[in-house]
């Protein structure tokens, strides 16, 4: 059993023993400590002078429970309750500023399997909270510094289920989607939506942009998960093989709280991952007015994400910016270069313009929005992109060997390479146009090693050279 309590908010199994796994004590706890930390900002207030928090949930069995649990924990905080029910993290996301909320919480354990859930924070702009506020939480939590109200100031509770429906309908409204130019296409698309709310969602937007023909795989949001939900290459073979025997346009698989986009190409092969905030971008980029020196803007994406999209925004005449692992970081960097895209190389589309999170059903989109306009097929226009691939590995360490100490030999091994120390130790190797980044694990006594070159074998290869370095200085 596992429980994982970091900045982002509370995870783990279900089941087992409080303090061990994501428990109902634990779910409880957390929640109460989330619900006192908005309380302490004094942010937005309804008439009756009692804060708000907006919650909504993926698919899974476990949902409605934690949902219950932490729906009543915040009532008895004295904070009104707005559950929006089945729902997407970016649909939750833009909700709570709607509602004027004082935060967040969806319950969804992303990409994990079936037997993990966990609680996902946001503040009052529907944004993920930051580190500082993170650690806040945990000590409230920690130190149960929480104080429930009295019968008579207990908190309210509103059912809204329309808001994945407004959702779309803010999508819709945005002048870089092209809803005639999508319905010209007369696009055939299989969805993967793995039985979560994706099911609901992705299905909904299509129809609202004029996609008559749409196949659906794993759409009824029962949270039984058909295979393992994350969208990677070896986990969606089976509408690999339905776009090609039903000789669809394209294929869109997301994971189950709706943030993560992989697309599948007509010729039945995955487009990548990696490559879907690079088209998003080069199409965001190309609709952006010119500035100074006939710059079209800025992108941002993490380190361990593709050089791609350096290539394309540095052919748009903008700057590119690497920023550490994980949402908040991207977000966080994004506004301090005025990006107008970003999001992470696992699918993750931010379009600031709509809002500041990872969000799969924009993506979707302003993908359609290029397909369409490009005239080209899906594998046509992923050959318009520069060629890169990631090998991922890792290398298991003894707890008594100092990890910052084996990466400070590896720098100071390749202190004549562009190096960046932000998050791990990321070398660039720029006259070969590869990279590797390296981070240390925060959990357990392990070295991840994120390897990019122009093909697999010299991705490989970079990987182990490194790898072999690693072995030489700890032995």
């Amino acid at each position: 059993m596992t429980l994982i309590k970091s900045i982002s908010g509370i995870r783990g199994t279900i089941g087992g023993k409080p303090g061990e796994a994501l428990t109902p004590v634990d779910i409880v706890k957390f929640a109460a400590a989330f619900g006192t930390w908005v309380k302490s900002r004094k942010g937005t207030r309804l008439r009756n002078g009692q804060e708000r928090i907006v919650i909504g949930r993926d698919a899974r069995i476990s949902g409605e429970m934690v949902s219950n649990l932490v729906c009543a924990t915040l009532q008895g905080l004295g904070i009104d309750v707005i559950d929006l029910g089945l729902s997407t993290t970016p649909t939750v996301e833009i909700a709570v500023p709607l509602e004027k909320a004082g935060g967040g919480i969806i319950f969804t354990a992303s990409h994990n399997p079936i037997q993990w859930n966990a609680l996902k924070l946001l503040n009052e702009k529907g944004e993920f909270i930051s580190a500082e506020d993170g650690a806040l939480v945990l000590k409230i939590g920690e130190e149960a510094n929480f104080e429930f109200a009295p019968v008579e100031k207990l908190g309210g509770y509103e059912r809204k289920k329309h808001y994945i429906k407004k959702h779309i309908e803010l999508i819709i409204k945005n002048k870089l989607v092209d809803v005639k130019a999508i319905q010209k296409a007369k696009f055939k698309i299989a969805v993967d939506a793995v039985n979560s709310t994706g099911g609901i969602s992705v299905p909904e937007l299509l129809k609202a942009l004029g996609v008559k023909k749409i196949k659906k795989l794993y759409c009824e949001p029962t949270g039984k998960f058909p295979h393992n939900p994350e969208p990677l290459p070896e986990n969606i073979k089976a509408i690999c093989k339905e776009v090609k025997r039903e000789k669809c346009d394209l294929g869109i698989v997301v994971d189950p709280d709706v943030d993560r986009l992989a697309l599948v190409s007509e010729d039945g092969k995955p487009f990548g991952e990696e490559y879907t905030l690079v088209a998003v971008a080069d199409y965001v980029l190309s609709n952006q007015p010119a500035g100074k020196g006939g710059r079209k803007g800025n992108t941002v994406s993490n380190l361990s994400s593709t050089r791609a999209l350096r290539d394309v925004t540095e052919k748009a005449k903008g700057k590119y910016t690497a920023a550490s692992v994980g949402e908040v970081n991207v977000v966080t960097t994004m506004k301090q270069t005025k990006a107008v895209i970003g999001g992470e190389g696992n699918g993750g589309v931010i379009f600031p313009e709509f809002h500041y999170g990872r969000d799969a059903l924009m993506g979707i989109a302003l993908f359609l929005t290029h397909l369409a306009k490009s005239k080209l097929k899906a594998s046509e226009l992923r050959k318009t992109y520069p060629n890169y691939f990631i090998s991922k590995n890792k290398i298991e360490l003894t707890p008594q060997i100092n990890v910052d100490e084996v990466l400070e030999k590896v720098k100071a091994k390749y202190t004549n390479e562009k190096i960046n120390t932000a998050d791990g130790v990321k070398i660039d190797f720029e006259k070969e146009k590869e990279w590797v980044h390296l981070r240390k694990s925060n959990t357990e006594p392990i070295i991840r090693i994120y390897a990019e070159s122009q093909n697999e074998k010299k991705a490989d290869e970079l990987a182990k050279r490194i790898m072999d370095d690693i072995r030489q200085i700890i032995s």
